[in-house]
This record gives structure tokens, sequence and C-alpha cells, in this order.
């Protein structure tokens, strides 16, 4: 009953908090992470049909005020295995698992009023929000050569969390490599698992450059490092860990052109003292993306 009351108070969860859903402070690359794309990992419908309906009623309203509303395909978060070794290269290695959704099912879920009526108490993470759309989004601690972490303050016209202090990312696309739908036949599904994780890689570079401008020769290989959900909506997002061989004032430089600068009003290139001092106005997952760094920095230190 005090887990029911409990998410039924919609303002008492803080945005800005978080659970960390996996940690790889050593930073994985790709080679060591791969992924399980499967309709097992997809949305499980609600069995109450009235709150199921409100999916299709809240994208109705929100199409009508917002004719620019487009519902593209996203990879769904369905959980993770993590081996930390044990072979004979004693690396860790990881295992995504990924369904399919939309950004309307998002909208419709993760993002709705009636959010916190779409969860199944559990401990279990999966179980807990198989109901829910789960779009798994990304994240980039971007170091620069001198060693200050790029961070964004989101522009007022964005959907979620206008004027917050975010670092680039946004999704990991579907249709960047041509997937639609869920495909049969185990050699198919072979490539389109390697796809995918790669996808994984390739898109958060991606982001960067859009959001940044930097080119991205300027870019080291992402190294993973996390999963985090932010508590508010359960949204779910995952990190990476990238160096730039600019130095924060060429990066600004870049970032007056950047591709996708709508996005944002202001680049910061910020100390680790002065990231502290945002966290708070950065939204759960995002702050969970800081934790994962720092996470990774007293790593780094234990090895040195």
């Amino acid at each position: 009953m005090e887990k029911e009351e409990a998410r039924g108070a919609n303002k008492a969860i803080d945005p800005s908090s978080f659970k960390l859903l996996v940690s790889c402070p050593s930073g994985l690359s790709p080679s060591q992470v791969s992924v399980v794309f499967s309709d097992a990992y997809d949305r499980i419908p609600h069995p109450d049909i009235n709150l199921e309906n409100t999916i299709t009623e809240i994208w109705e309203q929100k199409s009508q005020k917002n004719k620019s509303l487009y519902n593209g395909k996203k990879f769904r978060y369905g959980g993770y295995m993590l081996d930390n070794g044990g072979r004979s290269d004693n690396e860790p290695r990881l295992c995504l698992y990924l369904g399919l959704t939309d950004y309307r099912t998002f909208v419709g879920t993760n993002l709705s009023h009636l959010w916190e009526q779409f969860l199944v108490p559990s401990e279990d993470d999966s179980v807990l929000c198989q109901h829910t759309a789960n779009p798994l989004g990304n994240g980039a601690i971007v170091e620069t050569i001198d060693k200050k972490i790029l961070v964004l303050q989101r522009s007022n016209n964005v959907g979620e969390f206008p004027g917050h202090f975010v670092f680039p990312g946004g999704h990991p696309e579907p249709h960047e490599i041509g997937i639609a739908s869920h495909q049969r036949g185990k050699d198919l599904t072979e490539s389109i698992n390697s796809k995918v994780s790669q996808e994984m890689f390739d898109s958060i570079v991606r982001e960067v450059v859009e959001e940044i401008g930097v080119p991205a020769s300027s870019l080291s290989t992402p190294a993973f490092i996390g999963v985090s959900r932010r508590e508010l909506n359960v949204r779910p997002a995952a990190f990476f860990f990238i160096k730039c061989s600019l130095d924060s004032k060429e990066v600004q430089q870049f970032y007056t052109s950047a591709q996708d600068g709508y996005e944002s009003t202001q680049l910061y290139a910020v100390t680790m003292v002065d990231l502290e001092n945002l966290a708070s106005r950065m939204p759960g997952c995002h702050r969970g993306g800081l934790a994962l760094y720092k996470l990774m920095l007293d790593d780094t230190l234990k090895n040195t």
C-alpha cells in the first residue's frame, strides 16, 4: 500500500533523482558491448484497456497542437547481462537487451501525466517498466584536451526539461541502420544484432557532432560507462566517455555553427567543481551520467 501511495505522489519525485541500472567504470570498447535485439524486449500492453487507450488520446491531442511531431521508431531498453571477466582476456563484457518502440508510445506512457499507473510494483527493473515505452537515450561526457567537460543548456523550446543543463546526446536510431520492424531468421538476426551494437557507438558520436559542432575526427572512440534511469518518468539513458582533441576555446568556435544548435542556448566547458554545482539543475538521467563518470574517475585513480 505504501508503494502505491508513493507512486501516486507525483510531485514528491525529485526531477534530478536517478538510479544507476548498470555501471562499467573501466569503460567498455565496442568489442566489449553486444546487443540482443528481439521482440521479447518490446513493451507489453497494459491490461487496463482504458489506461492503454490514453496513449492514442494523448498523442492525438499533442499532434493537433504541434503538427511537427513525428512518430519515429526507437530502441526500447529491456535490460542487460554483465560478465565481469574470467576468460583469458579477463575483459568485462556487456550485453544489452533491446526491443522496438516509438515516440508516440513514449509520449503516451513515460511522458504521460498517468505514467506511474503504467508501472508494475517490482524490484526487477524490466518488470517495473514492462508497460512503458522506455526508449533508450544516450549521453556523452566529452573531455576537451584542456580537461574541461562539455555541458549544454537546453533551449526553452524543447519538450523535456527546457532550460536545464545536460550532456550532449539523444538516441540511437533504428532508421539509421534500416530497422523499421523485427526481422526473422538466424543469419539475419546475428547481422542485425551486430548493426544495432555498432549504432550504440556511432549514434553518440553523431549526437556530439550535431549538437556541439566539432568534427568527428576530433573525437576518440566512445567508452561505454553505464546506463542510468531518471526516477521521474523512468527514463533510461546509456552514457559514454569521449575525449576531444580540441581545447575548450576551439570547441566554442565550432559550437556557433552546430547543426542542432537550436536545441540549446549555450555551451559550457566546465571543471569538475563547476559540474558538481550544475548537477541539481540536470535531469535525473544526466545526473546519473555524472555519477557514472565519477565512478570511472575513481576506477582510473585506483588503477594508476
